[in-house]
């Protein structure tokens, strides 16, 4: 397929100009990389390594969540002009669909195998929008995602963009795990069509999206559709107003733009909104993730010079003043103690740790098995109130709604409190060396949450004419014989006029207590289902939010017991100088001081630009 030059120049906004930029924030970690290697530091080595294979990777996932049907497929075929999603009126997307870059065009399922790496099953390019979880190229596994390659000139500066399934509807189950995305995502995009306002739910799930992620972007779609959609894009802003929720939004319409790609009329492109897109791609994504950028690689490139120096420092102090004993020796001293200090907070850290995840695990299910009570008794509520047999298609809707809502909070709960542990647990390296919190990139596509059981059906209880009749005939029954044998001893037949209205009235009776006990029978079947429905929900959220625990604690424990082992490494290269500097012959004192300066200046010289790098440094500075 042509690209047309609207598609060809839009881009991500970031261009080759970003390229660049990653390209020389790699060579400073080359050169620091280089510094580390000459020391004989192999931890820093490999920590430069890693930051420099995370900058030179340019990708920047953009996520695209809403609810059902309110055009999130149509809205990513149209900004990549291919038909990579698929398109309906029913809930089309399934499966969580990654879009990237690739010079030729291709398409993996990601297929869960429990206890090893997943696996990827090739998908034809002519399936590609008939994917499901129960697709027969799964062969009955667990689908986890859609990874699809193809060329594109607006991907190839690195955006992702990932296509979810819907949150909200009956029975839907992606809530929780679109949030998983969300924590990982350098962009959202939440998607709700100019039909109507927002939705009470809709909202809930915006502010948990800006919770999760702060570039978030709404995108009301479809007003080529609706003449009033400028009026309801007012009467949404004043709902996020009131509700102190500060998002972009951006009306576009997905079918002018493909329109506008299939004409190269740029004014149609316009209309449909996608400039004023590709602005907020520029500002808000590109700029943001620059900055991000710019100033991890400050703080990779000051910590590894803070424990370069520390060693190169100490032997440089020891080759300059070898005659005093005294000082030597105190120096040495503090070395050990401070060895000795640092092996102490390594066990204080990691006893923070294991408390902190313990009592986080704990307040975690708490909380979320609180919410879900307070859902079930609002909901026993109105069954109590009414008939749940009329009602039942609207309160399941009601309920399922707030039960997403209940977990979207305790996930974004929860996370809030895994950053604070991390910072809790930073607080012990505060003083040995620059304290910085790992990368929770721990919420990727391969944990999606399993299916939760649908709300259980409900009879109606409508009952037929056939159904009234006999239930009152049955009623009347006794009614007509009892009085009609009493009437008889008065000369009247046994069925008479008094007969007959006793039968009506007892068969009206018996009508109303038939009623009145289905009712009752439909409310306790419907508090029966209610409390499954929570119940598996309950159990099926609580496994995730375990799984996601245990793979905070190992983040932390990996990230942390890295920091431990490099500032402990530091200070006993230092004890180590110090003590080979004291004896080091006079001949070779002079060339091992020029080189130790020689050293120690190159990595003045990496902190002096990791200072220029980090704007809040700068600030500081000033």
């Amino acid at each position: 397929m042509q690209n047309s030059a609207i598609e060809a120049t839009g881009g991500t906004a970031g261009g080759r100009s970003d390229i660049g930029q990653a390209t020389q924030l790699g060579d400073l970690l080359s050169r620091m990389r280089d510094i580390a290697a000459e020391a004989d530091r192999r931890d820093l080595v490999d920590r430069l390594t890693n930051a420099r294979e995370r900058v030179l990777d340019p990708r920047m996932r953009i996520v695209v969540v809403g609810p059902l049907k309110q055009g999130k497929s149509q809205f990513v075929n149209s900004l990549l002009n291919l038909e990579v999603c698929s398109v309906g009126d029913d809930e089309t997307t399934a499966v969580p669909t990654v879009v990237q870059n690739a010079d030729e065009a291709s398409a993996e399922l990601v297929l869960a195998e429990p206890g090893s790496e997943p696996v990827r099953v090739p998908v034809p390019l002519d399936q590609l929008t008939s994917i499901t979880p129960a697709s027969p190229l799964a062969q009955g596994r667990e689908v986890l995602r859609l990874d699809v390659h193809v060329p594109s000139p607006l991907l190839a500066d690195g955006l992702v963009v990932v296509d979810t399934p819907g949150v909200g509807g009956h029975g839907n189950p992606h809530a929780a795990s679109t949030l998983g995305l969300i924590t990982s995502a350098d962009a959202v995009f939440v998607v709700s069509d100019s039909s109507q306002e927002f939705t009470e739910p809709e909202v809930a799930f915006l502010r948990q999206a800006m919770t999760l992620c702060p570039t978030v972007a709404v995108l009301i779609t479809k007003i080529d559709l609706y003449p009033h959609w400028r009026a309801i894009v007012e009467a949404d802003r004043e709902h996020l107003r009131r509700e102190n929720i500060d998002a972009v939004m951006l009306p576009i319409s997905s079918m002018l733009r493909s329109h506008a790609l299939r004409l190269n009329d740029d004014s149609l492109n316009t209309e449909a909104g996608f400039p004023q897109l590709y602005q907020f791609l520029r500002e808000q994504v590109v700029a943001r993730a620059t900055v991000t950028t710019r100033k991890a690689v400050a703080l990779d490139i000051r910590s590894v010079s803070e424990h370069l120096a520390l060693a190169l420092g100490s032997e440089l102090a020891a080759l300059r003043d070898p005659d005093t004993a005294a000082a030597a020796v105190s120096g040495l001293q503090t070395a050990k103690a401070s060895a000795e200090a640092m092996q102490q907070r390594s066990a204080l850290w990691q006893q923070t740790l294991g408390d902190g995840i313990t009592d986080l695990a704990a307040d975690i299910d708490h909380d979320l098995r609180d919410r879900l009570r307070q859902v079930t008794r609002e909901a026993e509520q109105a069954v109590d109130d009414g008939d749940p047999g009329k009602d039942w298609a609207v309160l399941g809707e009601w309920l399922e709604e707030q039960i997403a809502t209940a977990v979207g909070d305790n996930f974004v709960w929860a996370h809030e409190r895994s950053m604070w542990l991390a910072e809790r647990v930073a607080e012990h390296f505060a003083d040995a060396a620059q304290a910085h919190l790992p990368d929770f990139d721990i919420a990727g596509m391969d944990g999606i949450m399993d299916p939760v059981t649908s709300l259980a059906d409900l009879e109606s209880g409508r009952m037929g004419i056939a159904s009234k009749v006999l239930v009152g005939m049955r009623g009347s029954y006794g009614g007509v014989l009892m009085f009609g044998l009493i009437t008889t001893f008065v000369g009247l037949a046994l069925i008479n006029p008094i007969s007959i209205g006793a039968g009506v009235l007892l068969g009206s009776k018996a009508y109303k207590d038939d009623k009145e006990q289905r009712v009752l029978k439909r409310r306790a079947d419907a508090k029966v289902a209610i409390r499954k429905f929570t119940d598996d929900v309950s159990f099926q959220v609580g496994k995730e939010s375990k799984d996601r625990l245990r793979l905070v604690q190992r983040a932390l424990r990996d990230h942390f017991a890295q920091m431990a082992d490099q500032t402990v490494r530091s200070i006993n290269d230092s004890l180590r100088a110090a003590q080979e500097a004291a004896s080091i012959a006079n001949s070779e004192r002079a060339a091992r001081t020029a080189q130790l300066e020689k050293e120690l200046q190159a990595v003045a010289t990496m902190r002096s630009i990791a200072s220029q790098l980090d704007p809040e440094q700068l600030e500081t500075a000033k």
